[in-house]
C-alpha cells in the first residue's frame, strides 16, 4: 500500500514531553501500513534516543535517524524529507501532539482538494496560535483570500512532490524564522492551500519548564537578519502593490510593533529593549512604505509611526499606558429555551480600572492616546491619525474544553453603544446575545463530556483581548443555572459558576458531581411532597425532561440497601411511588438518576432532600440538612489546630521521648 503520510519530527533532549508526542502517534486513525514517522535525533544528550530506538524495534512504521548536533531543527526536517515516502509530509514538533484523526482528516481533504499543502486546525496550550483562519474550511485559500500568513510555524502537510519540485528545503544551521522562510514559499509557490477548520489537527503546547526553543530570548541582530530573509522571499515571489504590503504588515505587526507595546516590552531588561527597538527601526525604515503601515490596525499604526519617527521614549509611555488595559465581561442573562442556552452579556474596555474614553473631534471620532505634542507632530507627518475605527470594533464569544484547549466560535449578535462621558469624550459599551447550542456548538457537533469555559474576546482599534465570562455579572442569571437534558442519547448540561472568581463554565454529561452542589443552591425542599405512597419532587433540572426521559429514583441508606422506585416526569418534577414495605422506620436519603451518554446506567445524585417513612406507614419528605429526632443539629466541626502549635507539640514529644530513653 502506498504511503499516505511521512510525519518528520525534529528531535533534541525533549525528555518527558516526547511521550505525548509519541502517544498521539501511536492513537492515529490512519493504519501503521498508510504512514510512516521519521524521529531525526539531532544529538541528543538526554535518555531519549534509547526511548525511540526502543519504539521503533516495537512499531515496524516508526523509524529513528541519529545525526550529530546541527543547533537547530532545520537540517533534522530536511533528513527527515530525504527520507520520506509518503505521498504528504507532515511536520511536527517533539514536544506538541497531533489530535487522534489529525493525520487521515488533513490527507483526505488535501486529496479531495489537490492540495499542495494542508493547514490543520491547532490549539495553543499556553500559547497563542492563530484564531481567524481556523473560523470555517476553506479549501482554496491563497494569502489574498484567508489570513494564511498568520500562521508561519511548519506543522502541515506538504505535498512531497510539490516540494520536490521546487526543491524546497529548510534553512540550516543554528538560526531563526527558518520556518518563516520556508512556509511563506510554500504559500506562494502552491497551486492551492487546503485549510481544515472544523477538527482539531495539532496541539502546540507550552512546556512546565518554559524551555520550548521559541520562548528563548533572541539576539536581536540574528533575529531581523533572519527576518529579513522571508521578507526576501516575498520580494521574489510577488510584485510591488498592495498584496507585498500586505505580506509584509504581518511582520511589521506580530514581531516588530508587538513586541514594543504594553507588558512585552516593559519586561524586558532596559538595555535589552532598546537593543530591540534599534533593529526593529532598522527593517521598518528600510523595508517599510506607507502602503504597509496601512494595512495594520489604528493603534498599530501609531507605533510604527513612532518608531519611524525614532520616538523612543513615547513607545514606552504608550506602553506604559497600554499596560493597563483590560477587557471586561459581565453575564446580563442566561436562560434554556428548547435546549439551547441563551447567553447575554456586556462588554467594554478599561484602563487602570477606568472605562476607556475616546474624543469626539467634529465628525470623526479619535483615540484618546497619551502622546507628547512632538509625537503627535511626527504622526501628521506621516499622514497618521489618531482617528478610531469604533464602529467596526466587534466581540467574539468562544466556549473552550479546559484540558485539551478546544474551542468553538458561538454565534453571536452584538450592538454598539456611546456612553457620554463629558468633555466631548464618550465610553463605548457593546451588548451582546450569544447562543450556544450543546448539540451544534462543536462546528455543528455536539460538546464531548468534560468541561467547558466561556471567554469573551473585544476587538477594537487593534486591541484584541480575552476575559472569562461570569466574574461580574447581573441579577437576571440564576434561570439558566439548571441543568438541561440535550441529544440523542439523552445526557445532562449543567451551567454553574466556578469556585473563586465565578466564572461561567459548563459541565457536559456529568464528568463531576458539580449537579448535586447546584442542586443544594437551587432546589426548594418545601416543594417536595408526599401524598400516600406517592412522592413528588421537584426535577434539578431545567424543564427539557420528557415524559419518556429514563429520569430514576432511588432511597438508600449505608449499610442498609438501594432501593429503586418506579418514577415519571412530567418536565419539571418526578413523581415515584414509595416502596413503603422496604423503607418503614428508616430515614433514607433520596438520589435521582439522570441519563448519561457515555454508560449505560445513570449517574446518581443525591438531592437535598430524605425521606422519612414511620411505623404507620406514613411518610413525608425533609430537608436533608434538618437533624434526626431527638438529636440537636451537628455542631460546627473543630477547626485544625494552627501548623506552628502541631509542630510544637511534635517537638515536644520527641523530647518526651528522649528524657524517658535517658
Amino acid at each position: 500500500m502506498t504511503v499516505k503520510v511521512s510525519v518528520v519530527i525534529a528531535v533534541y533532549n525533549p525528555g518527558k514531553y516526547v511521550e505525548d508526542c509519541i502517544n498521539g502517534l501511536l492513537r492515529q486513525s490512519l493504519t501503521p501500513d498508510e504512514f510512516e514517522v521519521f524521529f531525526v535525533d539531532d544529538g541528543s544528550t538526554d535518555e531519549t534516543p534509547a526511548r525511540l530506538d526502543e519504539l521503533a524495534a516495537e512499531h515496524a512504521h516508526f523509524h529513528v535517524v541519529h545525526q550529530e548536533a546541527s543547533g537547530w531543527s532545520g537540517k533534522p526536517r530536511n533528513t527527515g524529507i530525504d527520507a520520506a515516502r509518503g505521498e504528504y509530509v507532515m511536520f511536527v514538533d517533539h514536544d506538541d501532539w497531533l489530535g487522534d484523526e489529525a493525520l487521515e482528516r488533513m490527507y483526505d481533504y488535501g486529496k479531495a482538494n489537490d492540495a499542495d499543502v494542508v493547514v490543520g486546525k491547532m490549539a495553543g496550550i499556553g500559547r497563542p496560535v492563530p484564531q481567524e483562519l481556523f473560523r470555517v474550511n476553506r479549501p482554496r485559500a491563497t494569502v489574498e483570500n484567508a489570513p494564511l500568513i498568520d500562521s508561519l510555524t511548519p506543522h502541515k502537510m506538504f505535498r512531497r512532490e510539490f516540494l520536490e519540485q521546487h526543491g524546497m528545503r529548510f534553512k540550516e544551521g543554528r538560526r531563526r524564522l527558518e520556518d518563516h522562510v520556508f512556509v511563506v514559499e510554500a504559500y506562494l509557490r502552491a497551486r492551492s492551500v487546503a485549510v481544515l477548520g472544523d477538527y482539531l489537527c495539532y496541539y502546540h503546547i507550552t512546556r512546565d519548564d518554559g524551555s520550548n526553543a521559541g520562548f528563548q530570548r533572541f539576539d536581536p541582530v540574528g533575529y531581523f537578519t533572519n527576518l529579513r530573509e522571508a521578507l526576501d522571499v516575498v520580494e521574489e515571489l510577488t510584485e510591488p502593490g498592495p498584496l507585498r504590503d500586505k505580506l509584509f504588515s504581518r511582520w511589521l505587526r506580530n514581531e516588530m510593533v508587538e513586541r514594543l507595546r504594553g507588558n512585552r516590552l516593559l519586561k524586558l531588561p532596559e538595555d535589552y529593549a532598546e537593543e530591540l527597538y534599534r533593529e526593529i527601526r532598522g527593517v521598518i525604515t528600510e523595508r517599510f512604505g506607507p502602503g504597509v503601515f496601512e494595512r495594520v490596525a489604528p493603534t498599530q499604526r501609531v507605533v510604527a509611526g513612532l518608531i519611524a519617527a525614532d520616538l523612543y521614549e513615547d513607545v514606552r509611555a504608550l506602553a506604559r499606558w497600554e499596560a493597563g488595559i483590560k477587557p471586561t465581561g459581565t453575564l446580563s442573562s442566561l436562560a434554556w429555551e428548547d435546549g439551547v442556552l441563551n447567553v447575554g452579556f456586556t462588554s467594554e474596555y478599561q484602563v487602570d480600572g477606568e472605562p476607556m474614553t475616546f474624543r469626539r473631534d467634529g465628525e470623526r471620532d479619535l483615540l484618546g492616546l497619551p502622546l507628547s505634542d512632538k509625537a503627535l507632530e511626527a504622526l501628521a507627518g506621516q499622514d497618521i491619525t489618531l482617528e478610531a475605527p469604533v464602529g467596526r470594533s466587534d466581540v467574539d464569544l468562544v466556549v473552550r474544553h479546559r484540558e485539551d484547549a478546544r474551542q468553538f466560535y458561538l454565534p453571536v449578535e452584538c450592538e454598539l453603544h456611546r456612553v457620554d462621558a463629558g468633555d466631548g469624550s464618550f465610553r463605548q459599551r457593546i451588548t451582546a446575545r450569544a447562543v450556544l447550542d450543546p448539540e451544534t456548538a462543536a462546528a455543528g457537533e455536539p460538546l464531548d463530556k468534560g468541561l467547558w469555559d466561556l471567554h469573551l474576546r473585544i476587538k477594537s482599534c487593534g486591541w484584541s483581548k480575552e476575559t472569562r465570562l461570569g466574574a461580574v455579572r447581573g441579577e437576571d442569571v440564576d434561570a439558566g443555572r439548571l441543568a438541561a437534558l440535550t441529544g440523542e442519547p439523552r445526557r445532562l448540561v449543567l451551567p454553574y459558576w466556578t469556585d473563586g472568581p465565578g466564572n461561567l463554565s459548563l459541565d457536559v454529561d456529568q464528568h463531576t458531581n458539580k449537579l448535586e452542589r447546584e442542586a443544594v443552591a437551587l432546589m426548594d425542599p418545601a416543594r417536595a411532597v408526599v401524598e400516600g405512597s406517592a412522592v413528588r419532587l421537584p426535577l434539578p433540572l431545567h424543564g427539557t425532561a420528557d415524559a419518556g426521559d429514563p429520569v430514576r429514583l432511588r432511597f438508600e441508606r449505608k449499610n442498609v440497601g438501594k432501593y429503586p422506585a418506579d418514577a415519571v416526569t412530567d418536565g419539571r418534577t418526578v413523581t415515584a411511588t414509595l416502596p413503603l414495605d422496604k423503607l418503614t422506620g428508616k430515614r433514607w436519603a433520596v438520589r435521582i438518576g439522570v441519563p448519561s451518554a457515555g454508560r449505560g446506567e445513570p449517574k446518581w445524585t443525591r438531592l437535598p432532600v430524605d425521606v422519612v417513612v414511620a411505623e404507620d406507614g406514613t411518610a413525608r419528605v425533609i430537608d436533608r440538612h434538618t437533624p434526626p429526632a431527638g438529636r440537636s443539629a451537628p455542631k460546627k466541626p473543630a477547626q485544625p489546630r494552627p501548623l506552628w502549635r502541631r509542630a510544637a507539640g511534635r517537638i515536644k514529644r520527641a523530647l518526651m521521648n528522649e528524657q524517658k530513653k535517658s
